[in-house]
This record gives structure tokens, C-alpha cells and sequence, in this order.
């Protein structure tokens, strides 16, 4: 009981500063946004003083090194979430902006007015820069937001969250614009997710069983951030140099994030060029292989590939790896395999590229370019609250126009209807 009553204010209070969020001007987020930079800079020793908790633990208990990765701040990543604050004010505030306006014959005028969604709150896992990302995220695009983080980053997440609500004190804003459940109970996200009537989205971002967790519990509405199973096509017309550049860097560069590379394909009259020096390359930088029969047959000493391998999102230096016969068969097997997150085609051929484009249902497809670009910060959005595998309302990274959704704003001079 103490702990639904714990839940329910906390969203009761959301609740009532979204109303108090609309009246933010942009020159009032941005001063946030910029106070909130600094004082991440500022604090950086107790962010990794906290965060050092957050990786002995996780060292303790033996989590994968990709993993503990994902949990890791430095000063250049704290650089960074500070940077995805300072990029935010940089933008176009979303909340007010008029998309589309026509007149009628009746002489009413017809406003379609970007207004922010409300209160959001969001499930997610490891990573401690999302908690300052989605924070930053929300204000300026005038929600409030409550976030859920993982035991794992525990310690991080809250000093994260206390160094940012000392800026809004600083500012006289209601607090519970944003709010940390740290209570570790599984029981309070079941108790976050009935909360329809207070809360008016849901974002989960983190393993497969979270969020289909959440879908099943949740009594509000979700936008799923789903695993990244994320595909890299070599096509006949590749430039092999080329892809052998995109795809270690899709594979290796930060082996534990969504948008790495999962699933490696390589059309077959270019398999017996390309593999082998690919794979040996993979395998300098300790990269597991697990490959097709063709692909065993090039590099005799793969291990075979099983049906699961190829739906399977490692998060780590492993690797499945098929050679495919045609465009086509390629097209097929990542949007059966796939989870509709990132794939990139290699090709110097241009009708081959605009087919894949066309094809691949993801919300991100590449042409010539790593699927490590997938990110609101990379794609010029300032940050990002995750990466959308759904269709509605938002796909891929999503940002400051994906945190809002529409009114119509109608004006009149005493027209009535007939």
C-alpha cells in the first residue's frame, strides 16, 4: 500500500506540473537546458564517484563487458550528455509550432498547433545518459517526465536526477517536472503502468523481456524502443574496401548499443573476396563468428550459424554472418529476421540502393554508411529519448517533435452550423 500510494503521487504530481510546463517560453527552457550543462561539468566528480559504485557492482556480478560499457561514465561521455543539453537549445522549440493552417469557405481558419504530449514516463535500462537525455528532452519540448532506470545504474541515475533538480529549484520550477522512481520493487512499474488517468505515455527502452513486459501490463499507451537486430547487406556492386570500413565499425566501434551491427550478409559472388579478410579482421578484434554453410565453406573454421543466431542482438563482439544469392533474398531476410531498427546496403549500384531503401521495412536504412549513425544526436536532433521499432506516432530516434502531438486551434467570427 505505502508503495502505490509512493507511485500514485509521484504521477499525481506530474500531472499537475504539465500544466505549469505549457507555460514555459523557449528563452525559459533554453536558460534550464544551459544551467543544467554546466552543472553536469561542474559535478563531474561526484557523477563518477557515484557511477564507480554502479560498475563495482556490476564487475561483482560477473555482467558482460559490453554491459559494463553501457554503464560506464568518463569525463568525455559526461562531456558529451552536458553537449546533447547545449545542442537542445540550439533547436526550434517544437510546442506552439503551427504545421499546417487553410481557411475555409465559411471563413473559419483552421489551426494545426504542435502542443507536448503531457506526462511520459520511461522504462530503460543501463545506460546512465539517458536519464540527462530524456530530462533535457522533455522540457524542451514541454512534458514532464518520470523516469525508471535500471538497479544496475542505480547510484548514477540518482545523482544524475539530483544534480538536474537542483537547476530546477534554481529556476522556481515545480520539481515534479521530473521525477526518479528509485525504489527497486518490480512491483512499481506495475504500479506506473496503470496509471491511465495520470500518465499519457509510456516508453520502454531495453531488453526484449521489458518491454514486452510493459506491453502486457501497461493500461497506457507505448511506443516500444525494441532490440536492434541490425543488418549490413554487401551487395555484388560493393565497393569491398568500403564495406570492410562500414562494417567493422557497425560491429566493433561500441559493440553494446542498439544500432551495432547484429547480422552481416554478403551477396555470394562477392563472398569469397570479401570474407575472409573481413573475418580475419573480426576476429583480430576478438569478434565471435557464427556463419552459414557458404560462409563455413569460404572460412572453414566458422562456427555454423543456427536459425536463433540470426534473430539473436548480441550486444557484444559476436557476429551472424549469411551469403545470399540475390538483392532480393537479402531484402527477405531482414525483414524476416529483423527488427525493423537499422540495415545498411553497401553498393555502388543505384537502383540496387533505391530498391533496398524502398524494401527493408526499419525505420533507419543506410545506403553506404554505418547503422552506428542511428541516434537523435547524429541525426542533428540534439538527443534523443530512444529509438522507435514502432510505426505510431513516432519511428526511429525520438526527439523534440516526436514528444509532442497536435491540437487544432479553431478561430471564428460567430459562424454557426446549419
Amino acid at each position: 500500500m505505502e508503495l502505490k500510494k509512493e507511485v500514485t503521487g509521484i504521477a499525481k504530481r506530474a500531472k499537475s506540473a504539465s500544466r505549469f510546463m505549457v507555460t514555459l517560453s523557449a528563452e525559459d527552457k533554453n536558460r534550464i537546458l544551459k544551467d543544467m550543462a554546466a552543472a553536469l561539468i561542474d559535478s563531474r566528480a561526484q557523477l563518477l564517484k557515484a557511477n564507480k559504485k554502479d560498475i563495482l557492482k556490476a564487475r561483482r556480478a560477473k555482467m558482460q563487458p559490453a554491459m559494463i560499457d553501457r554503464l560506464t561514465l568518463s569525463d568525455k561521455r559526461i562531456a558529451d550528455m552536458a553537449e546533447s543539453l547545449v545542442e537542445l537549445t540550439k533547436l526550434a522549440d517544437p510546442v506552439g509550432e503551427v504545421i499546417k493552417a487553410w481557411r475555409r469557405p465559411n471563413g473559419l481558419w483552421i489551426h494545426k498547433v504542435r502542443t507536448p504530449i503531457g506526462v511520459i514516463a520511461i522504462i530503460y535500462e543501463s545506460r546512465p545518459n539517458v536519464t540527462s537525455d530524456c530530462i533535457g528532452l522533455s522540457i524542451k519540448s514541454g512534458n514532464c517526465v518520470i523516469l525508471r532506470g535500471g538497479s544496475d545504474a542505480l547510484n548514477s541515475n540518482l545523482a544524475i536526477f539530483n544534480i538536474l533538480s537542483l537547476v530546477l529549484k534554481k529556476h522556481s520550477i515545480p520539481e515534479s517536472v521530473i521525477s526518479l522512481i528509485a525504489r527497486p520493487e518490480h512491483k512499481a512499474v506495475d504500479i506506473l503502468l496503470k496509471q491511465k488517468d495520470l500518465i499519457d505515455l509510456v516508453i520502454p527502452r531495453g531488453g526484449e523481456s521489458l518491454i514486452n513486459r510493459v506491453v502486457k501490463l501497461s493500461t497506457i499507451p507505448v511506443i516500444k524502443h525494441y532490440k536492434g537486430v541490425c543488418h549490413t547487406f554487401i551487395d555484388e556492386w560493393a565497393d569491398l574496401n568500403m564495406a570492410m570500413n562500414i562494417c567493422y565499425n557497425a560491429k566493433v566501434q561500441r559493440p553494446g548499443v542498439c544500432n551495432a551491427m547484429e547480422s552481416m550478409l554478403v551477396h555470394r559472388d562477392v563472398a569469397a573476396r570479401f570474407l575472409p579478410g573481413m573475418i580475419k579482421k573480426f576476429r583480430e578484434a576478438g569478434v565471435q563468428i557464427r556463419g552459414c554453410a557458404l560462409t563455413k565453406k569460404i572460412v572453414k573454421d566458422v562456427k555454423l550459424a543456427t536459425e536463433k543466431d540470426y534473430y539473436t542482438e548480441y550486444l557484444g563482439l559476436a557476429l551472424s554472418v549469411k551469403v545470399v544469392d540475390t538483392l532480393q533474398s537479402a531484402i527477405e531476410h531482414i525483414n524476416n529476421y529483423g527488427s525493423h531498427h537499422s540495415d545498411s546496403i553497401v553498393t555502388e549500384n543505384y537502383d540496387n540502393a533505391l530498391e533496398f531503401l524502398r524494401k527493408v521495412d526499419s525505420a533507419c536504412v543506410y545506403v553506404n554508411a554505418s547503422t552506428r549513425f542511428t541516434d537523435g544526436y547524429q541525426f542533428g536532433m540534439g538527443a534523443e529519448i530512444g529509438i522507435s521499432t514502432d510505426k505510431l506516432h513516432a519511428r526511429g530516434p525520438m526527439a523534440l517533435e516526436e514528444l509532442t502531438t497536435y491540437k487544432f486551434m479553431v478561430f471564428g467570427h460567430g459562424q454557426v452550423r446549419q
